[in-house]
């Protein structure tokens, strides 16, 4: 899926009249099949980015662009439509602590499914070895029917990151998907993602603090501070003098150090909300 933004603003709903816009007049151009990582310090405007390419937060100036149709342009039913097209992958994946791993995963096809069959398929998983086959890709396969709030979180987030590989998506929106994996799992995820991505011609933009394997990964980098856009170039051409500019009074954060093994990390104890788009 091909997206371009023309001056294209976001504000947050609920924010209040004198804040700062979540997202200042962009203009980019990702063609369908390309691979970019968006880094920039904390508030930066990553996730708002996704939100607005995911068709969830509408420009408050501007427009958005995918595949040349003006989504908020569209009928309701033409935009519901549209987003079936889109997976947006939240950085605390929503999944119910009660289910299934197998349920979880399927969850994926819901865009694609009617609603007695996205009904049924919370009872009878259907299609399990496509379950297991994603699952696979992330080094999860035996966790195919383990309850999620039995799992770590880093655990938890790469099952997010599997629902993406069933998703019925040409544009795949990815946020922070390493936040709670070690070094290991973060490459191992990356690797997946980029090669399923490749392998299917969907386009993929993927938020990431782990500046250092957004170069190594992705051919193209976005760098975003204060909400707009400081600097849009190939991997090879983001020098350390750029990154001090970007990181600048948040250089913590780029010398940022790895999370703890997933093995320490607490099950989940409470649902998240579920995002809908």
């Amino acid at each position: 899926m091909r997206v371009e933004t023309q001056g294209l603003g976001v504000r947050h709903p609920a924010a209040r009249a004198e804040a700062r816009a979540a997202l200042a007049p962009l203009e980019l151009r990702i063609d369908a099949g390309e691979q970019v990582a968006v880094i920039g310090p904390s508030g930066a405007g990553k996730t708002s980015l996704l939100h607005a390419l995911a068709c969830a937060l509408p420009p408050a100036q501007g427009r958005l662009r995918l595949d040349g149709v003006d989504p908020w342009a569209l009928p309701r039913r033409g935009l519901q439509r549209l987003r079936g097209r889109l997976f947006l992958a939240p950085q605390t994946p929503p999944l119910p602590p009660r289910q299934r791993v197998v349920t979880a995963v399927l969850a994926g096809r819901l865009p694609a499914m009617g609603l007695a069959a996205s009904l049924a398929s919370l009872f009878y998983p259907r299609d399990i070895p496509a379950a297991h086959e994603a699952l696979a890709a992330f080094d999860l396969a035996d966790k195919l029917f383990e309850r999620v709030d039995r799992l770590s979180g880093g655990e938890r987030q790469r099952v997010g990151l599997a629902r993406t590989l069933l998703a019925p998506a040409s544009l795949w929106l990815i946020d922070e998907p390493l936040s709670a994996l070690d070094p290991a799992r973060s490459r191992q995820a990356l690797a997946a993602l980029t090669g399923q991505a490749r392998a299917r011609g969907a386009t993929l933009v993927a938020t990431l603090h782990q500046v250092e394997l957004a170069l190594q990964a992705f051919p193209r980098v976005i760098g975003l501070r204060d909400g707009a856009l400081a600097f849009d170039l190939p991997a090879s051409q983001v020098s350390p003098a750029r990154l001090a500019a970007l990181y600048a009074q948040h250089e913590e954060e780029l010398r940022a150090p790895p999370p703890p093994a997933e093995a320490s990390l607490p099950a989940a104890a409470a649902p998240v909300v579920m995002h809908c788009r």
